[in-house]
């Protein structure tokens, strides 16, 4: 009997069977319909909602308000809903495909909100590998959760597989003229929505229906408009417009400075380590740790690194360290190195291999993690060891040392004949920081936090000791040297300790809000140590916080050398900010402008700035002769990069 049932046909067309109701010139049955698909979707929006916020009455209060994005999202969803039960050819069919969809999206949403401070973008997709790549880590802190995430998408898959096959087993199928009637409905309104959602130009529909793109404060756009509207909203940021006024003319009229590019007799050695998560935890309320954990990095301090993130996204401190150019100019949750980085890009490496430079980059970890390969060479480096090039390094914990990464970078320059410029990323200190990730901590915590934190933190400070050593072995060595060198060293974000935040109360959550309410407190929250040194002069002194696009300047300083654009036109910029942020602009005397990309006039050097770095990085490239000379004739695509 069993095996006859699923032999039988389900009935053909569902408006043609009498048993559903669903007969030929009935209103009823497409009113109630349309009905269900509404509160299917409305479910649906409200579920996504409540799992991206966490929060069950802030997502009632986000649907009371009337005529906000969450109606709208409705009738959007039911849209989706109706065209793509066309599309199947069964009624509520595509609840199968977007309920799992859109409720994962929801769920990760929520942890990168939790983890990393930030909303889900569309472009976090294009480094998924990376998360990939780092859950052996996650798995290691918490392998309850991986074990329970394991089982319920499998459940889960399970489950859907079921309901699909036995959907299509009962539930008859539409007839032509009810797949085509829901595809006339569907398809012109949806075009009208995806018509609207450009952010870059005004929308009296949009305006009215309250869909207010909040680009400057993502965290804001997500919770007024909502996960779906939000992210919607995002999908054109890969694009980025023309500044207002980019012309040839506007170009032609940015000062030219008189600094041309030039060497010291002797070229130095240049080395930079931008340490993973490198910070000082004793800044921490109620925390000591003894010994201290940076004694050298103390001694040798010249400023702080302002970072323009939180606990993660390393590849936009090194983007702005190697180029000059800066985030703030670009759109929010954007990464270069993944999105814009496709061609030859004007960095350090270009000019100083113009200059004779042997430019190398090293990082224990593998040559595809944040597309550093491809950028890599577009920067102009001569090589990159990675883990896929290096010999076996030493692990300290479960990941390379800082300490065999230092032996790497001592032995090449020892080696080299011809003056270097390295660029090391190091990977020790990488989060997660479980508890007991050494077995032989050298350090003691004290804080009237959980056992958890305290250990997690200990862990941390074990690392951050352990590239504090590597700074000293490197200045050790270079003071022996009769090659002048010079060292910059500096973290690239605070790190991802998460409840250790909360529990010692640093911060409310347990990362940094995006948009800081006090010029103090995003200072508080973003400063990094940076050290950058010479052995023919010392550690540089009272720097003060200094973008990492400022980096290049500072370095190519210390070490004699001037460029037009490092140099000149980054020094010029340097005397009136010394932190350029999406947010904020900060001048050496410590003025404040908050939300300066609001404002409807904005400093003529800020708008030379943008101009020029879309020039170069999108534009027609009319500032390379004068600004980066090094780069004219030698702009060629790299199409293996577009795969």
């Amino acid at each position: 009997m069993s095996s006859k049932r699923v032999g039988k046909a389900a009935p053909q067309f569902l408006e043609d069977d009498p048993s559903t109701g669903y007969l030929p010139g009935r209103t009823w049955p497409v009113v109630r319909y349309g009905l269900v698909s509404l509160a299917i979707a409305a479910v649906m929006v409200f579920a996504i909602e409540l799992i991206v916020r966490g929060d069950f009455a802030g997502t009632v209060a986000f649907f009371l308000q009337p005529l906000k994005p969450g109606w709208t999202t409705i009738v959007v969803f039911a849209l989706i809903l109706i065209g793509l039960d066309a599309v199947l050819g069964r009624s509520h069919q595509s609840l199968m495909i977007v309920a799992p969809l859109t409720l994962s999206l929801a769920f990760v949403g929520h942890q990168k909100s939790h983890y990393l401070g930030d909303p889900l973008y569309p472009t976090d997709f294009l480094y998924a590998r990376q998360i990939f790549a780092l859950l052996p880590l996650l798995v290691r802190d918490r392998p309850m959760t991986a074990l329970a995430m394991v089982v319920g998408i499998v459940a889960g898959l399970s489950l859907l597989v079921y309901g699909w096959r036995r959907w299509r087993r009962k539930v008859p199928a539409l007839s032509r003229k009810g797949r085509l009637a829901r595809l006339t409905l569907a398809v012109p309104l949806l075009a009208f929505f995806v018509s609207i959602m450009d952010y870059a130009t005004f929308s009296w529909t949009r305006d009215r229906l309250q869909i207010i793109p909040i680009m400057w404060d993502q965290k804001e756009n997500y919770a007024s408009n909502g996960f779906a509207l939000a992210f919607a909203l995002n999908v054109p940021m890969a694009h980025v417009s023309a500044p207002p006024g980019y012309s040839d003319k506007a170009i032609a009229a940015i000062d030219r400075t008189d600094v041309t590019a030039s060497m010291p007799a002797e070229k130095p050695d240049i080395i930079i380590v931008m340490s993973e998560s490198f910070w000082d935890p004793t800044k921490l309320p109620g925390v000591t740790i003894t010994p201290d954990p940076i004694p050298n990095v103390r001694a040798l301090r010249s400023g702080s690194m302002f970072s323009p993130e939180f606990g993660g996204m390393t590849a936009n401190i090194e983007f702005e360290a190697l180029t000059g150019f800066s985030n703030a100019f670009l759109p929010a949750g954007s990464i270069p190195y993944q999105q814009y980085v496709r061609t030859p890009t004007p960095s350090l490496a270009t000019f100083l291999k113009s200059q004779g430079y042997r430019a190398r980059a090293i990082h224990p970890g593998t040559n595809w993690f944040w597309n550093r390969g491809a950028v890599y060479a577009d920067f102009g480096f001569n090589d990159f060891k990675s883990e896929e090039t290096l010999p076996p390094l030493q692990k300290r914990g479960p990941l390379a040392s800082d300490a065999a990464m230092t032996d790497e970078i001592i032995s090449e320059a020892d080696a080299s004949d011809e003056p270097v410029f390295f660029f090391a990323v190091s990977l020790q200190n990488h989060g997660p920081y479980e508890p007991n990730r050494y077995y032989n901590p050298t350090h003691t915590v004290q804080a009237p936090i959980s056992q958890w934190a305290r250990e997690s933190l200990l862990s941390y400070a074990e690392g951050s000791a352990d590239a504090d050593r590597g700074l000293e072995r490197l200045v050790e060595w270079a003071k022996k040297r009769s090659r002048p060198t010079v060292i910059a060293f500096f973290g690239d974000h605070l790190p991802p300790l998460g409840p250790v935040y909360v529990e010692t109360g640093f911060l409310k959550d347990n990362v940094a809000p995006r948009k800081e309410p006090t010029p103090q407190a995003a200072l508080e929250h973003h400063q990094t140590p940076l050290i950058i040194w010479s052995n023919q002069s010392g550690p540089v002194e009272n720097l003060g916080a200094v973008s990492p696009a400022f980096l290049p300047y500072h370095i190519l300083t210390t070490a004699g050398i001037t460029h037009p654009y490092y140099t000149g036109f980054l020094g010029e910029m340097r005397e009136r900010y010394r932190v350029v942020d999406r947010n904020l602009l900060l001048t050496p005397t410590g003025e404040a402008t908050p939300d300066w990309a609001r404002q409807k006039e904005i400093d003529p050097t800020i708008r030379d700035f943008r101009l020029l770095q879309y020039d170069m990085m999108f534009g027609k490239r009319l500032a390379a002769p004068d600004f980066f000379p090094e780069t004219v004739d030698k702009i060629v695509a790299h199409m293996t990069h577009m795969s």
